[in-house]
């Protein structure tokens, strides 16, 4: 008889823990976050642009003023074309020729360079960059004036582009063609600048 008494109390007790109301625990298994790696853009690639350039070729003294017409200066304006490759985002090497598509009254000019360019991303559109580089200057008179200048030499430049839609961007800077260029301006051997200030249109393929 008591060891059916206590058979009875075993079960009641059982009975009491599973019904209990959940007062005991269930352990969870741990979750496993997998960090998620995000992919790096690329941003190499060949680029071509267009732009227009206001040009200004003086005899080293004259001042440079690309609005009002000074003595010992010539304003042109230029077509520019350039292609270049990003090698990442912050460095690009890029080639560019300009010639003349309308001229003051004295000279007309024609040039190319070779740009190291680096750059840096202020926001996701918009950039600044430095051009660093080597170039060839020609500078030819029209309407009887006597112009031969045709030299090489270090150019550099400053600018900015912003992109406006998926590959296409608009770019503007200031470029130093040509500084202390030697050559023959109007019957007399002296020193030429060349400086322009270009706006244009670039497409990243």
């Amino acid at each position: 008889m008591k060891k059916t008494t206590l058979s009875l109390c075993t079960i009641v007790a059982m009975s009491s823990l599973m019904f209990a109301g959940g007062n005991i625990a269930i352990p969870e298994e741990p979750q496993v976050i997998i960090p998620v790696v995000m992919d790096e853009v690329d941003e190499s690639g060949f680029y071509a642009g267009i732009g227009l350039s206001a040009v200004s070729t003086r005899d080293t003294d004259a001042s440079l003023d690309f609005i009002d017409e000074e003595e010992g200066q010539d304003r042109l304006v230029n077509v520019s074309f350039l292609a270049g490759y990003n090698v990442n985002t912050y460095f690009a090497a890029e080639g560019r020729y300009t010639t003349s598509v309308a001229d003051e009254d004295m000279v007309e000019i024609s040039g190319w360079s070779i740009f190291a360019k680096p750059q840096y991303p202020v926001t996701e559109d918009f950039s600044i960059y430095a051009l660093l580089g080597f170039g060839g200057v020609t500078l030819d008179g029209i309407n009887g004036y006597i112009a031969d200048v045709d030299d090489t030499g270090f150019q550099w430049g400053l600018g900015a582009s912003y992109l406006v839609m998926e590959n296409f961007s608009l770019f503007a800077d200031y470029t130093s063609l040509a500084n202390d260029m030697d050559g023959v301006y109007h019957n007399g051997a002296l020193q030429v600048d060349v400086d322009a200030v270009t706006a244009g249109v670039s497409y990243q393929f």
